[in-house]
């Protein structure tokens, strides 16, 4: 039987959002509903509510997040009622051509849930990155529940559901970052100080961490970073050289989105260095670099779509390792707010007061 619960809907472009009612409806074959237990506020969900994806308001918001699986519906076999998981927002096919290349992280089938979720209207919801969790169910496809360890707080394990797993994976599995590597980080919100998390994971020597804002060159910090730039008051390629003994850093992962500062990584890496695009750029923006310069400074140019993660393989690793005191998730959640908080959460975002905003149901 359907379900009415409530949830955080984005009804039109930068339109405040509001707490509503919405029907869920029993999962389907290949399906799950889960009953969320937290959900950070990422800055993609801002993109939403602004338009910025796409215009198919309205939008049921919420993605990085954690809770027990209520029901499956028929062929589910990978996850059962009561399993504690991660939501993750690409679940792989099996069958795509990068699949069947051993590269799953690459899958260009990723899926979702079939039915829709409704208003009371019968209105159809668009969910944010196909799980709309600001609410207090969600339906989704069973393949993006993973099952993690179920003694993990869920305002920590759901931040694996995107922000933190994009900065640690750019940093370990696009980048990879190695022993004594040095490593600077353009962007010290969530998703980089998740980026400099990652390399000190990694072992790098040299975490050089880059911002216009001292608050989080602080934060950066105490999350690993070794050195820090503040880019407004010095040039930072400059200074990264500096620091690297005129080369330039082995890795610079840019977690901006910006062309002005992913030329800065591209010249602040060293010569055969490699740079991670892990902010995400709008869809006008235009980059220019001489090619001349491509081709003399080798290396690699990558892009890091969410840390080029497989769920099935990272969240319970990276779980591990917070249990372990080797990863400190709960450095990443600045307040816990209630559902009717999201707005005012948006507004701490934006003038950058918190690392992350996490929902707790």
């Amino acid at each position: 039987m359907a379900q009415q619960v409530q949830a955080v809907i984005a009804p039109g472009r930068n339109e405040p959002v509001r707490v509503e009612t919405i029907v869920i409806p029993d999962p389907g074959p290949g399906e799950a509903v889960v009953k969320i237990q937290a959900c950070g506020v990422c800055h993609t969900d801002l993109h939403y509510k602004q338009g910025g994806i796409n215009d198919e308001f309205p939008f049921l918001l919420g993605h990085e997040a954690a809770g027990v699986v209520e029901s499956v519906g028929e062929g589910v076999t990978d996850v059962a009622p009561g399993d504690f998981v991660i939501l993750n927002w690409r679940a792989v096919c099996g069958q795509c051509r990068a699949c069947l290349r051993g590269r799953p992280w690459y899958c260009f089938n990723t899926h979702n849930a079939q039915q829709k979720m409704t208003l009371l209207d019968g209105t159809e919801l668009s969910p944010a990155l196909g799980i709309g969790a600001f609410a207090e169910k969600t339906l989704v496809a069973s393949g993006q529940c993973t099952k993690v360890d179920p003694e993990v707080a869920p305002e920590v394990a759901g931040l694996l559901g995107c922000g933190v797993m994009a900065g640690i994976g750019a940093a370990i599995n696009t980048g990879q970052v190695g022993r004594g590597d040095s490593v600077a980080v353009i962007g010290c919100g969530g998703v980089g100080d998740a980026a400099v998390a990652g390399s000190r994971l990694a072992g790098a020597a040299k975490i050089i961490a880059v911002d216009i804002d001292d608050r989080k060159l602080e934060t950066a910090k105490k999350m690993g970073a070794t050195h820090t730039v503040n880019s407004r008051a010095t040039d930072p390629v400059e200074a990264i050289r500096a620091l690297t003994d005129g080369n330039g850093a082995d890795v610079v992962i840019e977690a901006v989105g910006r062309p002005e500062t992913y030329e800065q990584a591209f010249y602040a890496r060293d010569l055969a260095g490699t740079v991670v695009l892990v902010g995400v750029p709008t869809p006008d923006m235009k980059l220019e670099l001489p090619l001349l310069d491509v081709f003399g400074r080798g290396g690699s140019l990558k892009s890091s779509w969410y840390g080029d993660c497989l769920p099935s393989r990272d969240f319970p690793m990276l779980v591990d390792l917070h249990q372990q005191g080797r990863l400190d998730l709960a450095a990443f959640v600045t307040e816990t707010i209630g559902l009717g908080d999201i707005e005012q959460a948006f507004a701490r975002m934006h003038d950058g007061d918190v690392l992350r905003s996490v929902v707790v149901f």
